[in-house]
């Protein structure tokens, strides 16, 4: 029995918005036939319910479900839910992209959106699909992660209808894996990839009345990746280019876009002699009248692709005059000249035909007509092999020798075609959406077996759409294609011969109708739509005629390029050079319809190509993992942020989105873990299931308790699988549950204020009693005098009474004089505030005037004045900074050179030394030229001790930890000092030179140490403030002691060398950044985000189908989940490493103000992706963390250091997500408190923020746009995303040692048995 209740929200159809909301104002019971409904304008329907009316209207999700990343995560899967989700996530926070399961919805947003940079592309890579906002670069990331895991080549199926945005799609995920895929060498292979895209579509891209940049042809790229997984080169197969384009446009289109950048660009000196004029003055351009793109100037798009058309001017400006081509007409001259062909041959034959009999060969004239056919049948053939021709060069430009391990596939087709009137070019293009779709439905069928199979849940039969039958209807024998060629064998064969043979052969499938009013044409059923197709033109179409003597001509011209052109195809009707690169795995094939060859026996034809080159496609889709992307129009005016649900949903249906949608519903489409679950329904619970440790015992019990059906629920090994609308039931106990705890704190506090409320009235109550009492009794012994006994010597009882009560009067007067005069005080009181009252609020009133006064604005502007005086400060500062670094690089340049010539001067003294010492030991005798050679060997072998030594590779960072700080860099100056001692230049440079080496050799060695970096940072800067401190300079000896200055260098100014030191510091600090970023990476957005810092406050939303997927890499057991702690502890480990190795404190404190932009940066741009994270619980838990962090700053004494305000921004956004966001004042509020934010991440935060449970309430549109009108004054720098890679400028203060040097101690373990002190 079917019994709906009062108050359900339903859908209903509606013929303006496809579907409309309702809510049910009446019980309905099962029969009835009146479903009494409310709209939302609040008006009444009766909605009919029955057999011959309408079925029961499908339900409504809740409104915390609604603009869910995933559709699958809906707990109502139909389709009026999937088109609401989508538009609700593509009007409100204007998001295009939307998964639904496996598929990618993108819906064209036709607006420019700063979401495509390299910051993004950055924070995409090495994410789980699900863990960061859908988006296409997630797609490609998938693709990538999945076939360097799975060694496996992958594939991206990108469809839709024109206008959809499929090329733009598919070229931002070339550019991903071009990011992420960098060739590892200097060829610069992804450069070219990408060059390719402007090269296609200047000649494959034209304006239509639907898109003024549409593919009119198909695409499939492959991306080739060595082991390594670095790009090393592509390859591109094209399908069914749109030759009929070639010569006619319809009204308001355009040709091809390469022959108006020609025609613009007629000017250039170089295309003089190709005779070019505008583009009115040429038929075959100027068809569709409108030959103007708004916003779109074709002479600068000519210069991105001039380069690839160094060989094409002349064959495509020859293809511009044959429209214009008549007998003796100057266009005809320009057309041979250019071409290289006789004038005479090509204007005989333009007119004539030749018929070859067994016996005889007849010349016949032909009519205009077939002469005009032929002419414009010429052109597309030149055209079409002219495409050919660059498709194969620019295959082989991205062709590579090396071998290729795996590829990733890129298809740009187009989407599923239906016009008022459809010929041949859109039954192909059905046809091949039909396989693709099959294909599509296989997929995700496979995908949902594999799910429950892994979970070991009962598999049970599905049934989904199968377009077999309509397959076999177009391609099996006796089918359409094969009636066509046969028709197109017969010598007079005609377009209504080939449709009365459909009809009479065809018309028993349920795929196939006959038009009622129509013998010319025929219905196909698809998949996506019912589409009729009008005969006309099929077998001109397929046969693509081209005259025997055409080709010949052009066979002869004297240029060579034209000859290649048109030289006879090879068998299997692929160009004859397409087959250049057999040496690679990478299949270089033209795999679109090839004109066919004249005067050849069984010549296949346009279908028969096309047919053949699809099978191909789908044999190479099969042996890869497909990722689907949906792309939609949401309109047909080109609006931005406009959406049309009638058209939406049409390619909703055409694309198979709702087919997917259908076969999850039909299983278990709601999916949770076993702890997500617990964590969001654990308030369904007793307390007494909460001390279980097991929380899967824990959830079986509560869902067989809470649903009695069991068929509603299935248990998996590590997820709970939901029938449709049973999450949608729980979220409705958990509200109720909710509410009705709300209702008794309610109940408990409104009991406590009335129990305060009735203890006032009691003892108030009491008071008054006893004052009535009082009275009472004052009454009853007041007694006049005439009633009073006559005077005597005692005082009666009466008068002792009497005196008593008149005592008691005179304290009760005196106290209700007293009140009297208290309450006269109040009120004066009381007068006096309400009248300051009224004196401040006149004067508030008169100063918010005075506030909006130009004299106010005035003083405003004072303190923005001196702001911007600050700024500019900043700025000159930064600007000084950079000019000096400037002058720094420009000083080390020039001392570089100063080095190499000292160094030459100084190899040129070595040599003469070296020579005298040779011309002294000559003039020895034999023993003591022994002798001598002895003391100068056992000099050099010192020397290179002490730096093997000295170096990491032999010298531990702990081995010297336990004894003075930097000891390596006192040494080596102590040695350094000896040698200025003793007048020895060859030793100081020696000992510099070898040091130097020494320590980038170790470093480079240890590239991801951060223990050896920190210690080789600390004693590099050591020596350089030794070399400064006992320099002899004044300025540097200011803080020495006497017997410091006693050891300053005597001899040697080494002022080169601390250049060269001071940069090999600031490498070794670059370095250290880096090795403590890689560290920290993982840990950043799991610490900061995700991690439970404060228990029980982050809550769980239902998860989408992406949550499950196989872009998870580690299990759910596994590591990769860090906590603040973590963090925190690492942060104490950089520092105490730094601090046990002696490093400055000041470049300490860089290194942590560094380290907190590298976590402030991570954390908010992984918030600016995250629609999960955007909500009130999380802002709290990540302020709580930064506070967290901002103690252990305190507790380290580097709060000083500048590492608070690189948080600012991190800060203000956990603001953001807590205050309210509903009023004005809330508006003016957040504008004034979030100055680190841009508008666009404000706006972006805002339009992310999820209410996590029904309580909450969503941020709405009209607040969103409050914000962005009060925020266009800032003139903020576009930026969405922070940069990670930005380095602050380091600096190196000099801070002298205290250290006396003859104190210094070299410890046993060090084995410097060799260095002796003098």
């Amino acid at each position: 029995c079917v019994f709906v209740l009062q108050y359900t929200r339903v859908w209903i159809p509606d013929p303006e918005d496809v579907w409309r909301a309702a809510e049910i104002v009446k019980d309905y019971k099962e029969g009835e036939p009146i479903l009494h409904l409310k709209l939302e304008d609040e008006s009444p329907l009766e909605y009919r319910i029955g057999p011959k009316d309408n079925p029961l209207p499908f339900l409504r999700n809740p409104d915390i479900l609604v603009g869910e990343n995933d559709l699958t995560a809906l707990s109502y899967l139909h389709e009026p839910a999937v088109l609401h989700n989508l538009k609700v996530r593509f009007l409100e926070p204007n998001h295009i992209y939307t998964y639904c399961g496996i598929v990618l919805v993108a819906i064209n947003p036709y607006d420019q959106l700063q979401i495509y940079g390299e910051e993004v592309i950055n924070a995409y890579s090495g994410q789980n699909m699900g863990d960061m906002d859908p988006h296409i670069f997630a797609v490609a990331e998938e693709a990538y992660k999945q076939m360097a895991r799975d060694e496996r080549n992958q594939s991206i199926i990108v469809s839709g209808e024109s206008g959809a945005g499929k090329t733009v799609s598919a070229k931002y995920a070339m550019r991903f894996f071009a990011t992420v895929g960098g060739s590892a060498n200097d060829t610069n292979v992804e450069e070219k990839v990408l060059a390719s895209s402007p090269i296609m579509e200047a000649i494959g891209n034209a304006k239509t009345t639907r898109n003024d940049n549409s593919s009119r042809f198909g695409k499939y790229i492959q991306i080739g990746f060595d082991r390594r997984y670095h790009i090393i080169g592509a390859n591109m197969r094209t399908y069914l280019l749109e030759k009929s384009r070639v010569v006619f446009q319809a009204e308001d289109e355009r040709n091809y876009h390469i022959f108006y950048q020609l025609c613009a660009s007629a000017s250039f000196p170089e295309f003089k002699d190709l005779a070019l004029t505008s583009v009115e003055d040429f038929i075959f351009t100027s068809q569709g009248e409108n030959i103007f793109i708004e916003g779109v100037n074709d002479a600068e798009d000519f210069k991105k692709t001039r380069e690839a058309f160094t060989l094409l001017g002349k064959g495509l400006t020859a293809w511009v005059h044959s429209k214009m081509v008549t007998p003796n007409d100057p266009h005809l001259t320009h057309f041979c000249r250019l071409l290289g062909v006789e004038l005479e041959q090509m204007e005989h034959w333009l007119c004539h035909r030749k018929l070859v009999t067994t016996s005889e060969t007849y010349v016949k004239n032909m009519s205009r007509k077939q002469a005009s056919n032929a002419r414009d049948a010429l052109a597309k053939h030149i055209y079409a092999h002219m495409f050919d021709w660059i498709v194969e060069h620019v295959n082989k430009s991205l062709h590579t020798s090396s071998k290729q391990h795996s590829f990733i596939g890129v298809l740009d087709i187009y989407g599923f075609e239906t016009f008022e009137i459809n010929s041949f070019e859109q039954f192909c293009i059905n046809y091949a959406n039909e396989k693709l779709q099959q294909q599509f439905n296989q997929h995700v069928f496979k995908l949902e077996q594999e799910e429950y199979m892994k979970e070991q849940i009962p598999w049970t039969l599905i049934d989904f759409y199968d377009n077999q039958p309509c397959i076999d209807l177009i391609e099996a024998k006796l089918g359409i294609l094969d009636l066509l060629d046969e028709e197109c064998k017969v010598p007079k064969g005609t377009d209504q011969n080939w449709c009365q043979k459909l009809y009479d052969r065809l018309s028993s499938s349920i795929h196939f109708q006959k038009p009622r009013m129509s013998n010319i044409s025929f219905i196909i059923i698809h998949f996506a739509d019912k589409v009729e197709y009008q005969c006309d033109g099929f077998l001109e179409k397929n046969r693509d005629t081209v005259y025997e003597e055409h080709i010949n001509i052009l066979k002869a011209s004297k240029f060579q390029l034209v000859a290649d052109l048109f030289q006879d195809t090879n068998k299997d009707g692929s160009s004859s050079t397409s087959s250049s690169s057999k040496s690679s795995r990478i299949n270089v094939r033209s795999a679109k319809p090839t004109p066919k060859v004249p005067n050849k026996e069984h010549r296949k034809t346009v279908g028969h190509q096309f047919r053949s080159s699809l099978q191909l496609l789908m044999e190479t889709l099969n042996a890869t993992t497909p990722h689907y992307v949906r792309c939609i129009k949401p309109n047909d005016e080109k609006e931005a942020f406009s959406f049309d649900s009638r058209r939406a949903v049409q390619q909703l249906r055409a694309c198979g989105v709702l087919e997917t949608i259908r076969i999850s519903a039909a299983g278990y489409p709601s999916r949770w873990t076993y702890p997500d679950f617990f964590n969001r329904y654990r308030v369904l619970m007793k307390k007494s299931d909460m001390t279980v440790g097991d929380k899967k015992l824990v959830c079986r019990n509560l869902l067989e308790t809470l649903v009695k059906d069991p068929d509603k629920f299935q248990f998996g090994k590590t997820k709970i699988f939901f029938r449709a609308g049973q999450v949608a039931y729980l979220e409705k106990l958990r509200a109720d549950k909710f509410r009705s705890a709300c209702i008794k704190i309610q109940k408990t506090v409104r009991r406590w204020l009335q129990m305060v409320r009735y203890q006032k009235m009691r003892k108030s109550a009491i008071t008054l009693q006893r004052f009535g009492r009082g009275y009472m009794y004052n009454k009853w012994f007041l007694v006049p005098d005439l009633y009073l006994p006559s005077p005597s010597p005692s005082p009666p009882p009466q008068f002792l009474l009497h005196h008593k009560a008149m005592i008691i009067q005179k304290h009760v007067r005196g106290w209700l004089t007293r009140r009297k005069f208290k309450r006269a005080r109040n009120a004066a009181i009381t007068i006096q505030c309400a009248y300051r009252r009224m004196r401040a609020k006149r004067e508030l009133k008169q100063l918010k005037i005075e506030a909006r006064s130009a004299q106010h604005l005035k003083k405003l502007n004072t303190g923005m004045e001196n702001k911007i005086v600050q700024l500019q400060r900043k700025m000159d500062d930064q600007v000084q900074l950079l000019e000096a670094q400037l002058q720094s690089q420009a000083r080390k340049h020039e001392d570089e050179l100063e080095a190499f010539r000292t160094q030459i001067e100084l190899l040129k003294d070595d040599i003469e030394k070296k020579q005298e010492m040779l011309n002294h030991t000559m003039s020895l005798s034999p023993e003591a030229q022994v002798e001598y050679s002895v003391q100068q060997e056992i000099t050099r072998l010192t020397n290179d001790n002490l730096v093997r030594t000295l170096q990491p590779g032999y010298m531990k960072p702990h081995a010297v930890s336990a004894t003075v700080p930097c000891l390596p860099a006192y040494i080596l100056f102590m040695c350094i000092r000896h040698a200025d001692y003793i007048n020895d230049d060859q030793k100081v440079h020696s000992l510099l030179t070898s040091t130097i080496n020494a320590i980038k050799k170790v470093l480079k060695k240890n590239n991801d140490d951060f223990e050896m970096t920190s210690f080789w940072l600390a004693n590099t800067s050591r020596l350089l403030h030794c070399l400064k401190q006992y320099s002899g300079d004044e300025a540097f000896m200011t803080q020495n002691t006497a017997k410091q200055n006693e050891h300053c260098l005597k001899n040697f100014d080494l002022a080169e060398y601390r250049q060269v030191l001071s940069d090999l510091s600031i490498q070794i600090y670059q370095q250290l950044i880096k090795v403590a970023e890689h560290v920290m990476q993982p840990m950043i957005v799991s610490a900061m985000l995700e991690s439970e810092s404060i228990p029980s406050l982050a809550g769980v939303k239902p998860m989408g189908y992406r949550n499950r997927s196989s872009s998870m890499d580690k299990d759910e057991e596994g590591p990769g989940s860090y906590t603040l702690e973590a963090l925190i502890r690492q942060l104490g480990q950089f520092h105490g490493v730094m601090g046990e190795h002696g490093l400055d404190p000041e470049i300490a404190g860089q290194v942590v103000r560094q380290l907190f932009y590298s976590i402030n940066a991570v954390t908010l741009n992984n918030l600016l992706l995250r629609k999960d994270v955007c909500s009130w619980s999380t802002g709290m838990q990540l302020r709580y963390n930064i506070s967290q962090m901002e103690e252990w700053l305190r507790g380290k004494n580097l709060h000083q250091s500048g590492a608070v305000v690189n948080m600012e921004p991190v800060i203000q956004a956990a603001q953001l997500l807590q205050v309210k966001k509903k009023t004005s004042q809330d508006a003016e509020a957040i504008c004034s408190q979030c100055t680190a934010l841009t508008m666009l991440q404000i706006v972006k935060i805002l339009n992310l923020y999820t209410p996590l449970n029904e309580f909450e309430e969503r941020v709405t549109v009209s607040f969103i746009r409050n914000i962005q009108n009060r925020l266009q004054e800032r003139n903020d720098v576009p930026m969405l995303l922070v940069d990670t890679k930005h380095t602050f400028p380091v600096l190196f203060p000099y801070t002298p040692s205290a250290l006396s040097l003859e104190t210094l101690h070299i410890p046993a373990n060090l084995s410097l048995h060799f260095l002796t002190r003098v």
